[in-house]
Order: structure tokens, then sequence, then C-alpha cells
């Protein structure tokens, strides 16, 4: 059987084509690499996702004066409180703090791991739930209170299925944006931190 110059190199080389052989550091750290770029992209994935649907809600946390808004709306109430886009879950853990069986909905899944963590350790693990689900799809017909940190492009949407669902006693508390086409109750804070309080008949368009 004759022998090919690649053959020649091959067996000089002790690799294909003349790549050198991979050594043992090498393996490892090719396989380190391959971890860390798939936990990466693992991690990285749900925080992206939202960015590529129609209607967008960024993970952003609330300001410290923000909580303390809409918690000033929540005081001397309790019942059961949903926070749609429940992000890391503050929200969430003060309002069980309250006395409110609280929930947050939220589609980052690391988010909502953290916000069960979070509420473990401050101690309001037995009154909070925390769902990786769309809030598109979720009912709200059994909340007293919603919380939503809306963005701009949702708010006339979720008014549509708030005022649908909401039962007559329910309140919705809106952050960062309002419902333009509503006359809110009440209005707490300036800026940026400013909440607003909605009952069922203020949810009617003006």
């Amino acid at each position: 059987m004759s022998t090919t110059l690649e053959d020649l190199s091959d067996q000089m080389t002790g690799s294909p084509r003349g790549r050198p052989p991979l050594t043992k550091t090498g393996k490892v750290l090719l396989g380190i690499t391959g971890a860390s770029f798939f936990t990466v992209c693992a991690v990285a994935t749900p925080f992206l996702l939202p960015a590529l649907r129609k209607i967008c809600l960024p993970y952003v946390p609330a300001t410290t004066q923000q909580v303390q808004n809409v918690m000033s709306l929540l005081s001397g109430s309790s019942g059961k409180l949903v926070d749609l886009g429940s992000g890391d879950g503050r929200i969430v853990i003060e309002a069980a703090k309250l006395g409110f069986r609280a929930e947050g909905i939220e589609l980052n899944p690391w988010l909502v791991w953290y916000s069960r963590l979070r509420s473990l350790r401050e101690g309001t693990w037995s009154n909070t739930n925390f769902y990786t689900r769309n809030l598109w799809k979720h009912d709200l017909n059994s909340y007293d209170r919603v919380v939503v940190f809306g963005v701009d492009t949702m708010m006339e949407q979720l008014r549509d299925k708030l005022a649908k669902e909401m039962g007559s006693r329910c309140q919705v508390i809106a952050c960062r944006f309002p419902f333009t086409s509503c006359v809110p109750e009440k209005e707490v804070g300036t800026g940026l931190d400013t909440v607003w309080l909605y009952t069922k008949s203020s949810m009617n368009k003006i």
C-alpha cells in the first residue's frame, strides 16, 4: 500500500492533517469554555427573549420610593394580590408583610426562583407564590389587588384585559406608566416613582 505525503505528515505530527494532538489540559480548557458558553446562554436567554416579543415587559427593578408608594396605597387593606411581571419579587414580599396573600407572575424562570429564595429569607414564604407564566394568559378575576410596572405600549391592551376580568371590588395599582384613557382614583409620588390607583369603575375609558 502506497504512503502519501499527507499520511507521512500525519505520522510525524501525531494528528490528522498536521494538527498537533490535543493535550489533557487543552481538553479540560475546551470543556470549561464550552460549559461556560452554554451556561451564559442559559442564563441570558430568559432576559433577552422579552425583547423579541411584540409587547415587551423588561426587567427593571423597582426603586425604594416606588415600593414605598405602592405600599402606601395598599396599607390598611388585605386580601389576594398579584404583581404582573414581578421581577425580583420585592413588591410581592412587601405586600405579604402587610398581610396580603401575594402572588407574582413572571416569564423569567431565574427571577422566579430568585424571588422564592428571597421570600424564604424574608420570612414571607407561607404567604407568597411565584409562577413562571405569561401575564396575558393569566386569569385576574380572583384578585383583590393587581400591581403592574408596565410599559407604555402595553397599557391599553392590559386595561382591556383588566376591565373584562377584574372583580367589582378589585383595585389596580399602575407604576411608571398610567392608563392614559382612564381617570385614577388616587395618585402618589412624582416622576418615574409615581403610582396610580384605579377601581373597576375608573377603568372605563374617558
